[in-house]
């Protein structure tokens, strides 16, 4: 038996890359790494947090309180931690970490550093680490934990990422590591700004078993409209057939920075034990937005963080962070 962790369950630690000088963030270092340091004090609230860093004196020093802090000295390309870190499965009642390829997305960006990083501070982890020969980021799939993937075609069907692998088999290989029986492929939705060809984690969420979340746009004019409803199509089929409840988000009002729209979404929350942390922009439908989080979760607290300096790099709060299952442990 074999499957695909999801990240609404029980975990031990997350994991993220600090901003440094040598990253995309150097032109507004400083707002970023205060970005940064909100998500990991508000994580070590509930649970462990993994800083990989360039330098771990300098970042270890913008904490009052270490508790529930780990660092490791790592320098890498960028800081997105969802695509370059290792996704858990579990197998024979055990915990594994398998390490798949990552190219910045397509070959968009120079991400060596970032693809090795994980072999770099295996030594983090008790468990050990599989190299999977497949290109695919953790933002590319979500997991009910059971026996479905949420996915997009155009992220992981891209010709920039696996060229040789047509659908079925993409859909075979999928199955074969993650043990999951059901791929589901959203061909609809996007975000302006977005670098990563689609990634389900900024659209469609699992939060439990048979619970979907979902960015809905309802604004006519908005570029994303016609999208945005064709996706929500597909996820009321996909409703139909497999028994999903469907809770919609807001779609942000268009935040700009220096004449760009940037990828503002709701969608891109992330859980950790006892709490779930929502990305804010400083927009009207922030609040509408953590209402919703309060009424889905009413056993959880909701913890709203800006995350606007995040969008600027074209990503957000679930974007720089992974989770580790419970039963890895931190060594």
């Amino acid at each position: 038996m074999k499957r695909l962790i999801a990240e609404f369950e029980k975990q031990s630690f997350t994991q993220i890359i600090f901003p440094h000088a040598k990253s995309d963030w150097v032109e507004y270092l400083e707002e970023a790494q205060e970005t940064f340091v909100n998500i990991i004090n508000a994580i070590t609230k509930y649970q462990e947090c993994l800083v990989v860093c360039d330098s771990v004196e300098d970042v270890k020093s913008r904490f009052k309180d270490t508790k529930n802090l780990y660092f490791v000295e790592y320098e890498t390309n960028d800081t997105w931690a969802r695509d370059c870190s290792t996704l858990c499965i579990e197998e024979s009642n055990t915990v594994k970490l398998l390490d798949f390829t990552f190219t910045g997305w397509g070959s968009k960006f120079e991400a060596s550093k970032d693809d090795a990083m994980s072999s770099a501070i295996k030594r983090c982890y008790d468990k050990e680490l599989k190299k999977i020969d497949l290109i695919l980021e953790g933002g590319a799939i979500e997991s009910n934990g059971v026996d479905t993937i949420l996915t997009t075609s155009e992220c992981v069907l891209n010709k920039n990422r696996n060229a040789s692998l047509k659908k079925d088999q993409m859909t075979k290989k999928l199955q074969e590591e993650f043990g999951m029986s059901r791929i589901l492929y959203l061909n609809n939705g996007y975000l302006a700004g977005d670098d990563t060809d689609s990634h389900v984690d900024t659209l469609a969420r699992f939060i439990d078993e048979k619970s979907i979340m979902y960015v809905k746009c309802d604004d006519a004019a908005d570029e994303h409209f016609d999208a945005l409803k064709l996706m929500e199509d597909e996820l009321m089929a996909f409703s139909k057939e497999y028994g999903y409840r469907l809770i919609a988000l807001p779609m942000s009002d268009a935040c700009y920075f220096e004449g760009e729209r940037l990828p503002a979404t709701y969608a891109n929350f992330l859980f950790v034990n006892g709490a779930v942390l929502v990305p804010t922009y400083g927009v009207k439908q922030d609040e509408e937005a953590l209402e919703i989080f309060r009424e889905t979760f009413p056993d959880k607290d909701i913890i709203g963080i800006n995350c606007f300096s995040l969008i600027k790099q074209h990503g957000s709060l679930h974007c720089v962070t992974m989770n580790f299952a419970d039963g890895v442990r931190l060594s």
